[in-house]
């Protein structure tokens, strides 16, 4: 793809946008309502699609877990209508007030919300982004800009043609969605730099394209970050519940950002716990600091480096590391955390409210595993991405994360003395 078609796609992507922004709600929600039920009815198409990918992805010897984040079934697009039909059926957020106030001079002043306009989504792999984010960004009124990986690209044209297909049959253009069909490399700076066309662009990939973008981007970003997770299991924790929480956090899906990646032990309870834990994470690769080692032993657990404690493994490993109070636990996360989320577990109130307090994160959780970091679970609806940066958006990114606002101002022939 040149320069001049991907600036064309944008084009429409822009002429698009103020059209999806004047659609009445209702409009809107049937679009979606219909996107979910062309998915439903292109199930097969889309499946087939996806096999096509998968055997692409494991001749080139990609990792499973890769394959995994790829993957589709009846299942997972079922829930990706699910989700569309969860949209059409929330409130719609344009036009609704976020505040009001009356000036002394008489002005009447409210703050409203309004669309972004073109939303742009670069990721990697998981197709149902396609589905999700496009579907977040028509109930917000915006326009979906989305450009997908090489690995996903035949799974990625069918969901598109389908809910382009159903936004057209409702009368919504067909371009408030528009995939850009060359995945390449190169064209990924073309499009970080298309000023003037994209409103905000989300990057979900890895730390390569993270970096390209925050070295080359010329639009306004929001980064979907790393999930360097961590659980901490404090003195004072019910350690069956420790037990159950992280091996779910680690093992229920351990391809997706929410994973944990370390776990946290205070040493007053390191020895039970750990040895209650470790029969349980069979299957997991432990990397753990000497008194880990110590205590299950070091044909079990191998000896974790520094660079263990601040990666995202996105796989069945674990780094372990036994700390002698909250203050070694708090500053370990201060260190290596990504800023995704981190979780407690602890029955001290105190010691959750100061966890809670001093922890820097997007979602900071108490007695709960950190898989529940997500759009779904937090009630949106889908997530577009979960933000690890702090402007304009933080955690997961629901429709109302991508909407801003403006001021309507009403004055009977004030003027400023």
């Amino acid at each position: 793809m040149t320069v001049c078609d991907l600036v064309d796609l944008g084009g429409r992507a822009k002429a698009a946008a103020s059209i999806v922004a004047s659609a009445p709600s209702g409009t809107r929600d049937r679009g979606l309502e219909r996107a979910a039920e062309e998915l439903e009815r292109a199930r097969d198409e889309i499946l087939s699609a996806n096999q096509g990918d998968i055997a692409s992805a494991k001749e080139a010897g990609v990792a499973e877990t890769t394959v995994d984040r790829l993957a589709l079934n009846p299942g997972r697009v079922a829930g990706m209508a699910a989700g569309l039909r969860a949209l059409a059926a929330s409130p719609d957020l344009l036009g609704e007030v976020l505040d009001g106030w009356v000036r002394p001079n008489g002005l009447q002043i409210r703050r409203v919300r309004v669309p972004l306009g073109v939303v742009a989504v670069i990721y990697e792999n998981r197709p149902n982004v396609t589905a999700d984010a496009a579907g977040l960004c028509l109930r917000a009124g915006n326009v979906a800009f989305l450009r997908g990986s090489s690995a996903a690209l035949r799974t990625n044209v069918v969901i598109a043609a389908a809910m382009r297909a159903a936004y057209r049959e409702v009368g919504l253009p067909e371009d408030a969605l528009i995939l850009v069909e060359d995945p390449s490399r190169e064209t990924v700076r073309d499009f970080l730099a298309l000023d003037g066309v994209i409103d905000c662009l989300i990057p979900r990939g890895g730390p390569s394209l993270i970096a390209e973008v925050k070295q080359h981007c010329r639009v306004p970003y929001v980064i979907d970050g790393d999930g360097n997770c961590h659980v901490y299991v404090d003195e004072s924790a019910d350690l069956e519940m420790a037990c159950a929480i992280i091996v779910n956090a680690k093992t229920q899906r351990p391809s997706v950002c929410n994973a944990a990646e370390t776990l946290l032990v205070h040493r007053r309870v390191a020895a039970e716990f750990l040895k209650l834990v470790g029969p349980l994470l069979g299957g997991v690769e432990l990397r753990g600091d000497e008194e880990t080692r110590s205590i299950l032993g070091d044909s079990k657990v191998a000896s974790a480096t520094v660079e263990d404690y601040a990666r995202e493994f996105l796989d069945l490993t674990l780094a372990v590391k036994v700390v002698s109070d909250i203050d070694e636990a708090i500053a370990h996360i201060g260190r290596f955390g990504s800023g995704h989320t981190e979780a407690i577990v602890t029955s001290d109130l105190a010691s959750a409210r100061r966890f809670q307090s001093e922890v820097d994160a997007a979602a900071v959780v108490v007695n709960a595993s950190t898989r529940f970091t997500d759009g779904e679970q937090f009630g949106f609806g889908a997530e577009i991405g979960i933000s690890t940066q702090k402007l304009h958006a933080r955690g997961p990114m629901g429709a109302a994360s991508l909407t801003t606002y403006k001021y309507l101002v009403e004055g009977s022939g004030q003027v400023r003395p």
